[in-house]
C-alpha cells in the first residue's frame, strides 16, 4: 500500500463543521469511578464518535472493562458533528484523557496531543507506512491508527445491465449513467446530502491535491473548477438523490433501492451484501478532465492522548495496551462489525474476510487509488472547501470565485501553521 503525499483526512462519519480549533485547556481527573478495572485507581475518560455498525459501542466498552490498570469510562458521542463536541471539550476541565480523531497538525502545534513515538516505535514496522507518515511531525508520531476506511462508489450491476451502461470511467460518464439509471422510483446516484463527502476525491480525480509537498494550495486548478461545474450539472439534473433519510455513511439509501449508485465506505459492505447478495459492485471516483485519475478516500480513525490532561502517562499505558498490545481486540474492532482494513500489516495479512470477493476488491482500490490523511490539511481548511461545494455546486456560483474565497482562508491557516 503506497503512501500518497498530502491527502485529506478521513471522515468516516461526516464530521465536518466550522469548529475553531485552538484546542488548549486543562483536564481534571474525573471523580466518578465506574468500578471498571481493579488497578491503580486512575480514572480515564475516552471519547468515541457513535459508529453506525451494531455492536461497536458494546465492543469498545468491553475492551475498556478488560483493562486492569485504570478505570476507563467511555463517552459515546452521537450526532453528526463529533468535532463540535470534541474540540470545545478539550478546552474544559472535563476534557477526555484519550480520544479518537484524524491526524491534524493544529493538534500537535497547540500541544494538545502527546508524542506516542515511544509506544509505537517498537512495532512501527508492522504498521502501514502511509499511516505512520500521516501521523508524523518532525520525526515524532502523534496518534495510533486503529482502522483504515476506504470510501468509493457502490452500484447495482443488474440496474446497469438493464440500462445498458458500463461502469463510469469519467465524471461525464457518471453524470450520463445517473441520467439513464433514474426512474420515477430510483435516483441515479447519491453523493451525500450536502455533497461534501466527495470534495476531496473530486480534487484528486482532477489530477490535483489538497496541498503540495511544500504545504501550499494545490486544489485551485482549472480542472478542479471544471469538475465543480460538472458536479453542479449533476446537482441540478434531477438525477441525484438529495435529502435522503440517512446520510452517505449509512448504506440504507442504497440497500432500500432509493438510488442505483452511492458513495459510501467499506465499513458498510457486510450490511450491503446481506441486503443485496451478489448484486453489488464498487468503483473509484472517476477521472475528472483530460489529466484525471481514479481516486479513493482512505478514511479512518486514530487514537490520541490529551497532552494537557492530568493522567498522560496512565492514558499512554492504556492506549499501548489496547491499540498496540491487544491484537485480538484490534482485529475484532476492524473486522467483526463492519469491514475496515487493519493498519497493522500482521493483522491485515491474516484477515480472511478481506481476501476474496467484494472485500478483496475494496482492498485493491485502497491500495491502487487511495489517498491517506495529510496532517497539514486541518478542520478549518476542510470547512473552507465545504463552502466551495455549497457556493459553487449547490448555489450555482462561480467555481473559480468559490475557490479563490477558500484560498484566503486556507492561506491564513497555512501561515498560522507554517509561518
Amino acid at each position: 500500500m503506497s503512501a500518497m503525499s498530502n491527502n485529506t483526512w478521513s471522515r468516516r462519519s461526516l464530521f465536518r463543521a466550522a469548529a475553531g480549533m485552538a484546542a488548549a485547556g486543562t483536564l481534571a481527573a474525573c471523580g466518578s469511578n465506574t468500578g471498571r478495572g481493579s488497578g491503580s485507581g486512575d480514572t480515564l475518560v475516552q471519547y468515541f464518535h457513535a459508529y453506525g455498525e451494531a455492536g461497536t459501542e458494546q465492543a469498545i466498552k468491553r475492551y475498556a472493562k478488560a483493562y486492569k490498570d485504570a478505570n476507563v469510562t467511555t463517552q459515546w458521542i452521537t450526532g453528526s458533528n463529533f468535532e463540535n463536541k470534541l474540540f470545545p471539550a478539550l478546552l474544559t476541565k472535563n476534557a477526555p484523557d484519550v480520544f479518537e480523531f484524524h491526524p491534524q497538525l493544529q493538534l500537535v502545534t497547540s500541544g494538545q496531543v502527546a508524542d506516542l513515538s515511544d509506544i509505537i516505535n517498537p512495532v512501527k514496522d508492522d504498521f502501514n507506512p502511509a499511516d505512520i507518515a500521516s501521523h508524523t511531525v518532525d520525526g515524532k508520531i502523534y496518534g495510533v491508527r486503529m482502522i483504515d476506511d476506504p470510501q468509493f462508489f457502490y452500484y447495482r450491476p443488474s440496474l446497469f445491465e438493464k440500462a445498458k451502461i458500463e461502469v463510469p470511467q469519467t465524471l461525464e460518464e457518471l453524470i450520463e449513467a445517473a441520467d439513464k439509471l433514474t426512474t420515477d422510483k430510483v435516483k441515479g446516484a447519491f453523493l451525500g446530502n450536502d455533497l461534501t463527502a466527495v470534495q476531496s476525491p473530486l480534487i484528486w480525480s482532477a489530477g490535483a491535491d489538497t496541498l503540495n509537498a511544500q504545504n501550499e494550495i494545490a486544489y485551485h486548478t482549472d480542472a478542479v473548477a471544471d469538475g465543480l461545474s460538472q458536479l453542479r450539472k449533476l446537482f441540478t439534473s434531477g438525477n441525484l438523490l438529495l435529502d435522503a433519510p440517512a446520510d452517505w455513511w449509512d448504506p440504507s439509501a442504497f440497500t432500500q433501492g432509493l438510488t442505483a449508485i452511492q458513495w459510501c465506505g467499506m465499513w458498510a459492505m457486510p450490511v450491503i451484501q446481506k441486503a443485496l447478495g451478489d448484486d453489488v459492485g464498487i468503483f473509484p471516483f472517476p477521472k475528472v478532465g483530460s489529466a484525471g485519475k481514479f481516486s479513493v478516500t482512505n478514511g479512518g480513525w486514530s487514537m490520541f492522548v490529551n497532552a494537557k490532561g492530568d493522567n498522560v502517562d496512565a492514558a499512554k499505558e492504556y492506549v499501548k495496551w489496547l491499540w498496540i498490545d491487544q491484537k485480538k481486540y484490534q482485529e475484532d474492532w476492524a473486522l467483526s462489525y463492519g469491514f475496515h482494513i487493519p493498519p497493522r500489516t500482521s493483522i491485515a495479512q491474516s484477515a480472511t474476510k478481506l481476501k476474496s470477493g467484494l472485500p478483496a476488491e475494496g482492498v485493491k482500490l485502497f491500495s491502487e487509488y487511495g489517498h491517506f490523511d495529510n496532517i497539514g490539511w486541518t478542520q478549518s481548511m476542510i470547512t473552507a472547501i465545504n463552502d466551495v461545494i455549497a457556493n459553487s455546486v449547490r448555489k450555482g456560483g462561480s467555481p473559480d470565485a468559490a475557490l479563490s474565497a477558500a484560498d484566503k482562508k486556507v492561506n491564513a491557516e497555512l501561515k498560522k501553521l507554517f509561518g
